[in-house]
């Protein structure tokens, strides 16, 4: 079913008008032509709310999609510099990112290596915070 413009409201309820008070008297008509002016203004306003929530919600939904595409950026320069780095490069370590904090996993050469990679993963651009849950590997 097509919705109903505001315009096709208008012109609906002004022919409307028009047959019912065909015969009627100028006071009737006028008062008609007001009330259907008012009809059309509400239909206009709420129109505009509508428009002014999907709004705010596309607004909303584009703001969510950059957090994404921020953490994700975020990790993957946290891993570029984990793998850039000598001490650990050769570690299994696992970063994952939800807006901006950042979690380390897996395991780590030694106690400062996990320490290394605290660092590292605090010095990325958008980093709110790290939490490590390194394991230092036992030899």
């Amino acid at each position: 079913m097509k919705p109903i413009t505001s315009n096709s409201l208008v012109l609906i309820s002004s022919m409307t008008a028009l047959l019912a008070l065909g015969g009627c008297d100028r006071d009737s008509f006028n008062s008609a032509v007001n009330k259907t002016e008012q009809a059309a203004s509400r239909t206009a306003e709420a129109g505009k709310d509508a428009a002014r929530q999907a709004g705010g919600t596309t607004k909303s939904m584009g703001a969510g999609a950059a957090a994404k595409v921020d953490d994700a950026k975020i990790t993957s320069s946290i891993n570029t510099s984990l793998i850039a780095d000598k001490d650990l490069k050769a570690s299994r370590i696992d970063v994952d990112t939800r807006n901006g904090v950042v979690t380390l996993s897996g395991l780590a050469p030694n106690a400062t290596a996990k320490e290394r990679a605290t660092e590292i993963a605090s010095k990325a651009d958008g980093v709110t915070s790290v939490n490590n849950q390194l394991t230092v590997k036992s030899n």
